[in-house]
């Protein structure tokens, strides 16, 4: 594969410089072009969007390759399985202001932006309006009034799309302004930018970050050991020597992080890279990614497995979210015999 001469902070040149086209990720790979149609017909269905670092990480000739598994539109997704739906979450009936996603006691979610660096084939998100949605301008002022106005809230959650495609400057002035809400305490970033681009945690966020006066933690996305670059390692022993918690939510796949094996060598290179388990999520039953899907059962079986050989600090909670509770609703893990 082609080595990248990208500038060493530029991750926005990584972004202008995504695969998008099916034919062009399969030849990086050196793979059959038999796999071309199906990828070229899903694709339509959903984008395919796929940083070349990330390709880079994947295993050239391996179709079934853990990473290549999550981005490579395929005809499965055609399939119209009862139960799986355009908004799994019913994050429609959450949506107070535009942009605004507020679904729990004590905090609330900003929709920072629609555009993500990469575009895994599972997201829950994958028809979400973010046209409806953008948060700037009137918008933007509107979503921090509804803010202001509910002094319950204690942690302001920036997600998307993905937050960190937006700028340093914005993100500096978005920060300011939620720090000087008095009743804002916490603040959480979710991301998967930083595991597909790990430029992209540049030593300016890290001080936008760290000098916000907010509680700040990072939640990145990471499904399996082979994510984890050591530019992702460096870059996030730097974020927590400054002060900032980093967390891990991942999911379940089927075929592609449903194994103990897997999943006790994710979380040991978690803790390796300063990053702590946090949720391990069940499948959020999306329309067109049902073929993802594991049952509850096996879940739990390989939660159990999992538990057996993981420490408890290393053990990330079993968990699903159900539309109108308040609160993820933990999966109870009856210990291996």
């Amino acid at each position: 594969m082609q080595a990248l001469n990208f500038p060493p902070a530029d991750w926005q040149m990584s972004l202008k410089n995504l695969v998008s086209d099916p034919a062009e990720l399969l030849a990086l790979l050196n793979l059959p072009a038999e796999h071309l149609p199906a990828a070229e017909r899903a694709a339509k269905l959903f984008g395919l969007r796929v940083p070349r670092e990330f390709v880079e990480l994947m295993h050239p000739g391996d179709i079934n390759d853990p990473l290549l598994k999550q981005v490579l539109p395929i005809d499965a997704e055609f399939i119209d399985k009862p139960g799986y739906v355009a908004d799994p979450l019913a994050e429609s009936q959450a949506r107070p202001v535009p942009g605004v996603v507020h679904k729990y006691q004590d905090r609330v979610l900003l929709i920072l932006s629609g555009a993500c660096a990469i575009n895994c084939r599972y997201c829950f998100r994958r028809h979400f309006p973010y046209e409806e949605n953008r948060i700037s301008g009137a918008a933007k002022d509107r979503a921090l009034d509804y803010i202001r106005e509910r002094t319950e809230l204690r942690e302001v959650i920036l997600s998307g799309g993905d937050p960190l495609v937006s700028s340093d400057k914005r993100l500096e002035e978005l920060i300011g302004e939620l720090s000087a809400i008095n009743h804002i305490e916490r603040l959480r970033i979710h991301s998967r930018l930083p595991v597909v681009i790990p430029r992209r945690l540049t030593e300016h966020l890290e001080r936008i970050l760290s000098s916000s006066g907010l509680q700040t933690a990072l939640v990145l996305h990471i499904n399996h050991p082979q994510e984890i670059s050591d530019e992702l390692t460096d870059a996030c022993q730097r974020l927590r020597r400054a002060g900032i918690t980093l967390l891990n939510q991942a999911v379940i796949l089927r075929g592609i992080n449903d194994e103990v094996e897997i999943q006790v060598e994710l979380n040991r290179a978690l803790y390796r890279s300063s990053i702590l388990p946090y949720y391990l999520f069940l499948f959020d039953p999306v329309k067109g990614a049902s073929h993802f899907d594991l049952s509850e059962p096996q879940a739990q079986a390989l939660a159990a497995q999992m538990q057996a050989q993981l420490p408890g600090y290393l053990m990330p909670r079993l968990a699903k979210e159900i539309p109108g509770r308040p609160s993820k609703t933990l999966i109870q893990v009856t210990p291996a015999d």
